[in-house]
């Protein structure tokens, strides 16, 4: 089981020079194999996303531009987290609840996750989430 000690900032590398930063992802900057990457945009401030946690999927969250706050949740305690610095990705693993909000305009935000989308891996009611994972 996991708990929100196993969520965890990664640093990812990042070039710099007169021309600007360059961040990479490759071989072991993140913990998993990427099977899907996807991003959201055009997020109204007041609005939320996530809501929901993984049975199998690992997921890296990026704000690769603006800013939002991830709410991570192992059903026993929560932890707010900010992320806006697009070198520095948040590592979710599997089991753990998650909502993103506090949109800032322009904000984008990059997943890269584990698995193919399967709605059936998804766990989508806080209440079931809480019975499958806390008994």
């Amino acid at each position: 089981m996991n708990t929100i000690n196993n969520v965890k900032i990664i640093n990812i590398p990042k070039v710099h020079d007169e021309r600007g930063n360059l961040a990479v992802i490759e071989k072991d900057t993140i913990p998993f194999s990427i099977k899907r990457v996807y991003y959201l945009y055009d997020v109204p401030n007041d609005s939320f996303r996530g809501g929901h946690a993984h049975k199998e999927q690992e997921s890296v969250i990026i704000a690769l531009s603006g800013s939002f706050e991830v709410i991570v949740d192992d059903g026993k305690t929560k932890k707010r987290i900010m992320l806006n610095k697009p070198n520095q990705g948040l590592y979710v693993p599997v089991q753990i609840w998650r909502e993103i909000e506090n949109f800032s305009s322009g904000a984008v935000c990059l997943v890269l996750a584990s698995t193919d989308y399967d709605e059936n891996e998804y766990i989508r009611e806080y209440s079931k989430f809480c019975n499958q994972f806390l008994g």
